[in-house]
């Protein structure tokens, strides 16, 4: 008879302790543990024998030289989403696990059906949350299924094993992680145990059979994704799906990758029919208005390897209850009183008494330095009601002395404003070495500190 005992496990970062403790000495995290019911098998080959199919187990790895490890083999599925192929770094590697993130209702289980009805393989998408006749409703309303699509409503991780022994398939989605439960888990799905249960088999599994393994998480009110923190570092690949409620537009984000780049970024557009891909996010992120106003200006970013350019929208107006407001969205607000004070020491352009917000239009975050240099030319140019062209970006970073900092890869942000039609571009004068500036069409200016850029454009 299995033996069941308790345990108080910490919800960040998984460790286990007999008795409660008030800190985690793992972690430093306070008021984290929580008390779990575990039950474990008689022994460890009962265990075994559940999830194990013997036939397909791989031989068991030797010691190999560094030098005779031949690299560029890895085999990949290429779905004919090119979006979910980028953040992926090319595609879904064989036998990875890969776990998808994101708010209640943004979209993950739209998207991960979008891709398993297209793709060109025999998928097992396996649903702990949704019936039959709902996944059908939402297939019927994205696409006719083009593959090999079984749905498999199950929460037991033990017949969703014995399920894909039968099946074989290529490719097995989990929606979700959190409703799965193990029969060596007495705790109730979602718990901290039963996910860390669970990934660990699905882990094992996914390594022997060289199936990959794509898990839906939920996330907590924090923005993490739920359950124990040893979740993500478990996986091979962690994505975080984001978006707002009041626009059509998400964003896959890539938190870590063991394949590929960790910078990645994919744009879709919600709509009726699913999500459709955004080839080209410039379209997204700047303003479709006819009449050139003040407060505007274009930042020429990057978002991994993938050059694009947003707007930045400023409004300063005089405080009339005395106390200056300062509102940023999508950008760091903190980055923004820093910028204020610059212009008010090194440039003597006084904010003290106006009221300062800032938008990102199109509802995305930028965190790149090389957005400072268009959200300091949006401020000054609301501030003085001085619009600045349509056809003018900027691409530059800017430090505490007020000098214009040079960004990496230049030459992808100047091409791509050249690509969208813009005549001028302002960069930083230290980013011209080794660059030809008249392989280009578009006209680069190069300015050293704030006040030139100031010089230039308002006077």
């Amino acid at each position: 008879m299995a033996k069941i005992k308790k345990a108080y496990i910490c919800s960040n970062c998984g460790k286990n302790s007999p008795k409660w403790e008030g800190v985690c000495s793992n972690c430093g995290q306070w008021d984290t543990f929580q008390e779990e019911i575990i039950s474990k098998g008689d022994t460890q080959q009962e265990k075994k024998n559940l999830y194990r199919n013997t036939s397909k187990t791989k031989d068991s790895n030797k010691p190999i030289f560094l030098s005779d490890i031949q690299t560029g083999t890895t085999q990949r599925i290429i779905t004919p989403d090119g979006e979910f192929n980028r953040v992926l770094g090319g595609g879904i590697v064989n036998g990875s696990i890969i776990l998808i993130g994101g708010q209640p209702g943004i979209g993950k289980s739209t998207l991960l059906l979008q891709v398993a009805i297209h793709i060109n393989a025999r998928i097992l998408y396996v649903s702990g949350e949704e019936s039959e006749e709902q996944i059908k409703m939402r297939a019927d309303r994205i696409a006719s299924p083009q593959s090999e699509c079984y749905i498999l409503t199950e929460t037991s991780l033990e017949k969703i094993i014995a399920h894909s022994d039968s099946l074989e398939p290529d490719l097995i989605i989990i929606d979700s992680i959190q409703t799965l439960t193990s029969p060596f888990i007495d705790s109730a799905p979602g718990s901290i145990s039963q996910v860390r249960e669970c990934s660990n088999e699905l882990q094992r599994y996914a390594k022997e059979t060289n199936i990959p393994v794509i898990l839906i998480g939920h996330i907590n009110k924090e923005g993490s994704i739920a359950g124990p923190k040893l979740l993500e570092h478990l996986v091979d690949v962690v994505l975080q799906f984001e978006g707002d409620r009041n626009y059509t537009y998400r964003i896959l984000r890539t938190i870590k990758n063991r394949f590929g780049s960790t910078n990645e970024l994919g744009i879709y557009e919600m709509q009726s029919d699913g999500l459709r891909e955004v080839s080209n996010p410039s379209e997204i992120l700047l303003s479709q208005h006819e009449e050139i106003l003040s407060g505007s200006a274009v930042s020429a970013t990057l978002e991994g390897m993938r050059p694009m350019l947003i707007e930045t929208q400023a409004l300063v107006s005089t405080a009339v209850y005395g106390t200056p407001q300062r509102s940023a969205t999508g950008f760091d607000l903190r980055r923004l009183s820093m910028l204020l004070a610059v212009l008010e020491k090194r440039c003597g352009i006084h904010f003290g008494a106006n009221d300062v917000f800032l938008n990102i239009a199109g509802g995305i975050k930028s965190d790149d330095p090389a957005v400072d240099l268009s959200v300091v030319a949006a401020l000054i140019s609301s501030l003085e009601d001085i619009a600045i062209e349509g056809t003018t970006c900027f691409a530059g970073e800017v430090g505490l002395s007020g000098e214009i900092r040079a960004v990496n890869r230049i030459e992808k942000r100047i091409q791509e404003a050249d690509r969208l039609g813009f005549k001028h571009i302002f960069i930083s004068k230290y980013n011209t070495k080794g660059i030809d500036l008249k392989q280009f069409n578009i006209q680069v200016h190069t300015v050293g500190k704030v006040d030139e850029l100031f010089n230039l454009l308002f006077t």
